[in-house]
Parts: structure tokens; C-alpha cells; sequence
């Protein structure tokens, strides 16, 4: 059984832009080298024992590479998780109007799923991506009757990921729907971090309830890191710098180790697009925090409405 935390979220392999912090000048865009550094990241990330890997249609090519590598590889241990409901629309450009469009339809479901069908049989967990209450799709009975449908005919673990900051508000309410009597969600991708830490007051009923809590956004967009343009951080700053001394690692492995060790979660996701930042990542793997520790990142929370009004002044990197 493989008992990695790690897994791999593609999104940064698949597209060159995210939400996020520069923090390097960006080369001129060539398709060709992309896609083999996106191909070189998923073998560094199945050598180094990452089993589960997450994509999403809007993830620019990712879902794509994933798909045709994972047939090479012809693994039973691979699994994959992708997700409906976002498409891409950038086509590689960073000045772009509109980079990803949201609709949370059942002919879009049906659209989407008719490409991510093929990544069965790795394909374990099929993900509303972003469910949020504006859009409804928790009270949509034809979508959740069609997902109900795809989970009993392929074996699925059905699953939503959450944005914002009522996102703790999202999840209890999708653990309420059922369908046939059923629950219909199994698990449940998330933002927590050392600054949103909201997850945490519902991290162990997710468990008792033997529901999958898969951790998303772990640097904070890039925010854990060391930047001047966050003096409110400077004091957080050098605690995570002293920490990485003490434990000879870089500040991501201390963000990631801080998740791992305070809410016990199924997978954190490695949004690494650079072998060398992976490997920096799996380096959490080989300490732990003391309780003292653990007690005082806790002290980094900040509230979930100022990380998201934060959050929102980030641009397409």
C-alpha cells in the first residue's frame, strides 16, 4: 500500500499561467517543451513514490498528458482524480481576457466526462470543481442523480473541491446531500494552509466519517514564502525561515509538514511544475514537528475573509 501524502496537482504542468506570485521571469512560451516538462515532472513525481495525481479539463493540457502517460505506464497503483466543471480558454495566453469559464450544468458534466472517462481505470475520484452556492449545484437534482449514476457504474468516489471563504459552509452542506438514500460525496478538496486554517474545525469529523480530505493551495499561492510586499507576514516570515533552518529544509516542505502533522489529511497536493521544487516538497517526509510547533503555526490563522480579499489581488503568473 503506498502510504505517500504527497500527491501531484497538475495544473501548473498543463498551463503556464496560475494564480500567483511571480517569482521569476517567465521565458517566451514553446508548446513542445512544455509538454516534455510536464511528462519529466510526472516521472520524477511516480520515482519518488507519488501515486495519486489531480487534473481538471481547465488545467490547459494536464488532464491530456496525464491521461497518455498514465496508459503508458499501465500501473494499477496510479490514481487519478480530474474534475468538471471549468474550462480552459487562455490557449497559452497570459494576457488573455477570460482564462477559465465556470458552468456547472449537466451538459457540461456530460461534455467533460466524455474526455475523462478515459482515464479509467486509474480514474478513482470525479470532482465538481468549485462548488460553491452561487451556482446551485448542490440542490441540482439531475447533476447529483447523473454523478450518483457515474459513481455506481464505475466505482467513484465522488467528490467536490471548495474556493472561498465559506468553504467550511460548502462542505457541511455537501456532506447533508444524498441520493437514493445514499451519500453521494466521498471526498472533499480543500484550501488550508498556515494562514487559512479554517478546514481545521471539521478535519476530524471528515475522518471519523471515513471521508478523503485532499489539501490544495498549501503555499498560499506562493504567500508562505519570504516577500516584501507583505510586511503584515514579516514576523510570520521569520519563525518559517528559522524552522527550515532547524529541520535543513526549504520553507515548503515546513508549510507542507505543518499540514501533515495538524489535520491528518488523505493527500496534500504539490503544485510543483519544476523537479527540483518537488523534491524540495518530499522533503517534509523526513521530520516531524514537535507539539510545540505544531501549537505555535497554528498561531499564523488569519481570518478566512482577509486570506480570500488577499487572495483576489493576485494575478495570472
Amino acid at each position: 500500500m503506498n502510504k505517500q501524502i504527497i500527491g501531484l496537482g497538475t495544473a501548473a504542468i498543463g498551463r503556464p499561467h496560475y494564480i500567483n506570485i511571480r517569482q521569476e521571469a517567465v521565458a517566451a512560451f514553446d508548446l513542445e517543451q512544455f509538454k516534455s516538462n510536464g511528462i519529466a515532472v510526472l516521472e520524477v513525481a511516480y520515482n519518488q513514490g507519488i501515486r495519486y495525481f489531480d487534473t481538471a479539463p481547465n488545467y490547459g493540457i494536464a488532464e491530456e498528458l496525464v491521461l497518455n502517460w498514465a496508459k503508458a505506464k499501465a500501473d494499477k497503483t496510479i490514481e487519478i482524480a480530474t474534475k468538471w466543471g471549468y474550462s480552459y480558454t487562455a490557449n497559452f495566453d497570459i494576457d488573455a481576457e477570460i482564462h477559465e469559464v465556470k458552468e456547472h450544468s449537466l451538459a457540461n458534466l456530460n461534455r467533460q466526462w466524455e474526455f475523462s472517462k478515459g482515464l479509467l481505470p486509474n480514474l478513482t475520484t470525479y470532482q465538481i470543481h468549485s462548488a460553491t452556492f452561487e451556482t446551485k449545484i448542490l440542490k441540482n437534482e439531475a447533476v447529483l442523480n447523473r454523478l450518483a449514476e457515474l459513481k455506481s457504474e464505475y466505482h467513484l468516489k465522488i467528490a467536490i473541491t471548495t474556493t472561498g471563504d465559506n468553504q467550511v459552509e460548502v462542505l457541511k452542506k455537501a456532506m447533508e446531500v444524498e441520493v437514493n438514500g445514499l451519500e453521494l460525496f466521498d471526498a472533499f478538496q480543500v484550501t488550508y494552509n498556515i494562514f487559512d486554517q479554517s478546514i481545521a474545525t471539521v478535519a476530524a469529523d471528515l475522518n471519523a466519517a471515513n471521508k478523503r480530505l485532499i489539501i490544495k493551495e498549501a503555499m498560499a499561492n506562493g504567500r508562505v514564502f519570504p516577500n516584501a510586499n507583505f510586511p503584515n507576514y514579516e514576523k510570520k516570515y521569520s519563525i518559517l525561515n528559522r524552522l527550515a533552518n532547524k529541520y535543513k529544509v526549504g520553507i515548503d516542505a515546513i508549510a507542507m509538514r505543518f499540514i501533515a502533522d495538524s489535520i491528518e489529511p488523505f493527500k496534500i497536493l504539490s503544485g510543483a511544475a519544476i523537479n527540483e521544487h518537488l523534491v524540495g516538497n518530499l522533503k517534509m517526509n523526513d521530520f516531524k514537528f514537535t507539539n510545540e510547533e505544531i501549537e505555535l503555526l497554528k498561531d499564523f490563522a488569519i481570518e478566512p475573509k482577509y486570506y480570500w480579499h488577499e487572495r483576489k489581488k493576485l494575478g495570472w503568473n
